[in-house]
């Protein structure tokens, strides 16, 4: 391999991970944040309490409640849906 297509190859892979993360020179300070909806704090909020019920659970409770955690959130945030309304 000749000296410039080293040095080609050796700046490509190592200019590679970065552009393939996305990191730029941007810094993430300057980039505008949005804040959370009305709607977005209730869900996070509903899955955090969610969350703590979960964890809390024995194994039999679990798998009485709902084998996997997608089906036992799902149930969750339909009673606590229902609690509030």
């Amino acid at each position: 391999m000749t000296p410039s297509l080293r040095t080609i190859l050796a700046a490509v892979l190592f200019a590679a991970p970065s552009v393939a993360l996305g990191q730029t020179g941007a810094s993430p300070e300057l980039a505008p944040r949005r804040e959370p909806s009305i709607r977005g704090l209730a869900a996070r909020e509903r899955q955090r309490k969610c969350g703590g019920e979960w964890r809390a659970l024995a194994p039999a409770e679990k798998a009485a409640q709902g084998p996997r955690w997608p089906q036992y959130y799902s149930k969750c945030v339909r009673r606590l849906k229902e609690q509030r309304a």
